[in-house]
């Protein structure tokens, strides 16, 4: 699958149509034939009591990735929306640097389906967590 937008298209796209996005603080670092990579620098306000990162923090970073990846192939498309998002939370991961990998399993006409592996800075080579997410994309009439 080529890539139609690249981070820059994707960073001005959210800017313009999805500013409230940005608030959580991720970068946009790779947009590539093989799917979407994010970083986030964890702060205070991601994590939850006990020093660890909040499952929301997580939640929204894989389904952001996965809405960008889509993105990044079929174009602009503000209206795609998560319709389906399973999450795995595999190990406690520690405040720091977040490291988001998203790839495309499936990219049809009304339904794309991402795979997103969140590894922590500090946590070894296994993914902190696992999301399987589908998107609805909306027919373009």
């Amino acid at each position: 699958m080529s890539v139609v937008m690249d981070a820059d298209a994707l960073r001005r796209f959210l800017a313009a149509e999805f500013p409230q996005s940005l608030q959580l603080g991720f970068e946009i670092t790779r947009v590539d034939a093989q799917g979407v990579g994010l970083v986030l620098r964890t702060g205070d306000h991601h994590l939850r009591p006990g020093g660890t990162i909040m499952g929301p923090t997580l939640m929204t970073l894989a389904d952001t990735a996965t809405y960008l990846v889509i993105l990044s192939r079929v174009g602009p498309v503000a209206l795609a929306v998560t319709s389906s998002l399973e999450m795995h939370f595999l190990r406690k991961p520690p405040p720091g640097t977040l490291y988001v990998d998203a790839r495309l399993l499936k990219l049809g006409k009304s339904l794309a389906v991402a795979v997103v592996d969140i590894h922590a800075e500090g946590a070894g080579d296994n993914p902190v967590a696992h999301a399987t997410v589908t998107y609805a994309i909306p027919s373009k009439r």
